[in-house]
């Protein structure tokens, strides 16, 4: 039995003449779903697999099917003749474009016995001429196959050698997907040995050094290894020390290492070819000059043997020196391992003369982290799970290492600067677009934890990326945005539109048995991200405009202006710090949903036009036709019925400006806002969906204690659904709320997210008052013919809404607090703006 390795993934291509025996040489050694057959593919588009005419047809399935199997990573075999050059040079081609290793598998078996089994076989006749023909270009193309590009080519020589081979699945070297770390990643070097080895110390490391005094390798501390991202070379004072160290931590299993470009340049210089020495080439031949012969060749097999990247921690981890796009993580080409050792350029160069690097993080969009070097950068900053390790040691910089997977900065600075740069190590980057309408199209929606895969209407998110781009807050700051919440069902009580005893049923049917009630506040809904101050808004959420936090709407507007907002944010800073809460919760930064009060704080433009205008204009006709038909009917005419209806009428409005008045109050800048929160959202690494909404009351509550000025408490009872008594305890708590001119009341699940209720009760039901109604359906919807037309309500479509919305705001808190990138946490905050533009009634 012979034994043979085939890299996985790869494309495998079977050679050989009709009848040698692939198709069932393929289904012993590949899975079915691994071999695309020509045969199976003729037999697709004619119905007959031996049909010769449909051979074209045939191979534009085959290449369609292998190129989503090789998209995917998927070991694909390919199961056809392939005797003629032109056809492997196609499959070759198809293994390059998706950076798979390809593999040519050998079926060399004599033609007499391959005219053999096909004169056995009733479904195909085949000349011997073709066969032959077949058999010479086989046998012309054997030694040829690793000029045409086939990267592994075992040849099976006659049926013993057919029926005897084994095959075992050889992971790429790339593939270390079972080292699990943890993991010290530490970037360019450049032949600093004195900062490497204090920063080996820093993190643990005990340098051991040889007779002579040389530091020849570094043992970690227990269950760490190192992992080098390149270019240990050039430029700096003692390139054959650093090489030294490196070499024996790897060969003592202390550290694994990629190379980087430097590396790629040397050993073509240790191996004779011609290039030319600048970068700081010429300082580490000079050094390395005066090492001896053997170490010479030990360094450059050395860096000649390093993997280009590295696919650690079951694919959690990716190292490259210069980075690497995510369809390139485990694969093997050459334009793979040119990105993992260049990175890749725009063809211009800036005004340093430098190669203009295309920004591959920025649309970065992987779930694996990738830490790399190569470009020096002031400090480690995180842009969509990548880091760039690079600090610019030799330049004068710091050598850095990150510790994985704590994400741990840890850097000791250069001892002096060994090389002057080209380009200034502090050059300002911009911001990358953090906004992106594709984040969505193109994965056809948001996965969210609790609801599944979430879509989006194309149109809708096109409106909610003009919105945030036009209007929205400093996107950094755009975090969360609040869900709509469900109306209750329509009440048959005489009069009223909505009652609590609908929205205590539909908690009942879902099997909710405790719920919460919580005062409705007229005002505008507000998201505050307040930090402890601005070097924490700048180091957590990188905005260094000076604020230490923001307030915004819920469609992502600023609340207030500049000062305003930093003058209020400092104050809600101070209040949580008053409370205790900065060290009882271990944060500097809090996320609140919340309430702003009075309504007209922020829409006092819309109360002038909208409701004023129409309390006023109502006031005056209604006046008026009150004066003549009361005139009318002291003449002896018989109005009666006109006017008392007018009078009913004029109640209405009446009933209507008092209601828009009770959420009026005079305020100056920020004197006489209030805030109403209800819940904490999140803070630093955690997220309080868990917690109970007494729990989050009770959190607002303690803000109210020190800061009641600022803060406003919201009124509560909670109701047992199973109880008639306690539900009548709660609608007369809804009565005497309503009645004194309160909107209402939201209803909520004791137990937050409806835990209980297994994810089919809607977070929260408003149940608002007869009167603040008026405000929505206008003054003269509680007239009997309006009242019947407006029971005829349809809630479904809101109630999908507020559900939907409800778990793509849970979906962009958990991915905050795992400070996933910013461009994941909007996916979820722009869906819900999307789903905003969805059509629905709005007074619902």
């Amino acid at each position: 039995m012979s034994v043979f390795e085939i890299p996985e993934p790869s494309l495998v291509v079977l050679v050989g003449i009709s009848g040698s025996g692939k198709s069932t040489f393929a289904a012993e050694h590949f899975g079915p779903y691994e071999v695309i057959s020509s045969d199976h593919c003729r037999g697709l588009v004619s119905d007959d697999p031996n049909s010769q005419a449909a051979t074209a047809d045939a191979f534009e399935v085959l290449e369609f099917v292998a190129t989503k199997r090789l998209r995917a990573g998927k070991l694909t075999v390919v199961d056809a003749t392939s005797v003629q050059p032109a056809a492997r040079k196609k499959l070759i081609d198809l293994a390059r474009r998706h950076d798979v290793l390809p593999v040519a598998i050998v079926l060399d078996v004599p033609e007499p016995v391959c005219a053999e089994r096909n004169a056995a076989r009733g479904d195909r006749a085949f000349d011997r001429a073709v066969l032959r023909r077949q058999h010479q270009q086989l046998t012309r193309s054997l030694r040829g196959l690793p000029r045409e590009g086939f990267r592994v080519v075992h040849v099976l020589d006659g049926v013993e050698a057919v029926e005897s081979a084994r095959f075992v699945r050889q992971p790429l070297r790339s593939d270390r997907r079972d080292l699990r770390g943890p993991f010290d990643v530490i970037g360019d070097i450049h032949g600093c040995l004195g900062e490497l080895e204090t920063l080996l110390g820093a993190l643990g490391y005990t340098v051991l050094r040889d007779e002579r005094g040389r530091a020849v390798d570094a043992v970690p501390p227990a269950g760490r290894t190192a992992v080098f991202v390149g270019d240990y070379v050039d430029r700096g004072p003692d390139s054959p020390g650093v090489l030294r160290l490196v070499m024996g931590m790897v060969s003592a299993g202390h550290a694994l290492g990629v190379p980087g470009n430097h590396e790629n340049k040397l050993v073509k210089a240790l191996r004779g070819q011609k290039v030319s020495t600048t970068h700081g080439l010429d300082r580490t031949l000079e050094q390395l000059a005066a090492e001896p012969e053997q170490f010479r060749r030990q360094v450059a097999d050395f860096c000649d043997g390093l993997v280009a990247h590295l696919v650690l921690d079951e694919g959690r981890l990716v190292v490259a020196h210069a980075g690497l796009k995510e369809e390139y993580h485990n694969r093997a080409s050459g334009r793979v391992r040119s990105f993992a050792l260049y990175g890749e350029t725009t063809g211009e160069t800036d005004e340093f003369g430098l190669p203009v690097r295309y920004p591959w993080a920025e649309d970065y969009r992987g779930e694996a982290v990738v830490l790399y070097g190569h470009t020096p950068v002031p400090e480690v900053r995180w842009l969509n799970r990548t880091a760039c390790l690079d600090t610019g040691c030799v330049f004068g910089g710091a050598l850095t290492a990150m510790r994985y997977p704590e994400r741990e900065v840890v850097s000791v600075p250069a001892e002096r600067q060994w090389y002057r740069p080209v380009k200034p190590l502090h050059q300002p980057e911009p911001d990358p677009q953090a906004l992106d309408i594709d984040d969505i199209l193109r994965v056809g929606g948001v996965e969210t934890a609790t609801r599944g895969r979430i879509s989006v209407r194309p149109e809708s998110a096109a409106g909610a990326l003009e919105v945030m781009s036009r209007y929205a807050v400093d996107p950094r700051w755009l975090t969360y945005l609040p869900p709509t919440m469900a109306p209750c069902a329509t009440s048959t009580l005489p009069g009223l539109l909505e009652h609590p005893a609908e929205a205590f049923a539909a908690y009942r049917k879902s099997k909710v048995g405790k719920v919460i009630c919580e005062e409705k506040h007229m005002g505008s809904r507000a998201v505050a991200l307040v930090c402890r101050d601005a070097s924490v808004a700048a180091a957590r959420f990188g905005v260094g405009d000076g604020l230490s936090g923001m307030v915004h709407t819920r469609t992502g507007r600023r609340m207030f202006g500049e000062s305003q907002t930093e003058l209020l944010v400092a104050r809600i800073a101070e209040a949580v710090g008053a409370a205790g809460l900065w060290e009882e919760l271990g944060t500097d930064w809090v996320l609140l949903d919340a309430e702003l009060l009075p309504w007209s704080a922020k829409s006092e433009g819309l109360l002038r036009s909208q409701y004023a205008a129409v309390g006023a204009a109502a006031t005056a006709d209604l006046s008026a036709r009150t004066a003549v038909l009361e005139s009318a009917s002291g003449r002896g005419l018989d109005v009666g019925a006109l006017l008392a209806g007018t009078r009913s009428r004029v109640e209405d409005v009446e009933r209507y400006v008092e209601a828009y008045r009770r959420y009026v109050w005079p305020t100056d800048g920020i004197d006489g806002v209030r805030l109403a929160p209800f819940q904490l959202l999140a803070t630093e690494g955690a997220s309080y969906g868990d917690r109970d909404h007494g729990w989050h009351l009770a959190v607002a509550d303690r803000l109210v204690d020190v800061a009641p000025t600022l803060f406003t408490t919201t009124r509560r009872v909670v109701v047992d659904t199973a109880s008639p008594e306690s539900e009548a305890s709660g609608i007369a708590w809804w009565e005497e709320l309503t009645a004194a001119g309160g909107e209402g009341m939201v209803v909520k699940p004791f137990v937050n997210q409806g835990r209980d209720g297994a994810g089919r009760a809607q977070p929260g039901i408003k149940v608002r008052g007869r009167e603040y109604l008026r405000l929505i359906y206008g003054p003269h919807y509680t007239e009997p013919q309006n009242l019947a037309r407006l029971r005829d309500r349809s809630l479904g479509h809101k109630q999908s809404m507020a559900l939907r919305e409800y778990a793509l705001g849970m979906e962009a808190i958990d991915r905050l607090i795992k400070d996933d990138p910013l461009w994941r946490i909007h996916q979820a905050v722009f869906a819900v703006l999307a789903l905003e533009s969805e059509p629905v009634d709005p007074r619902l």
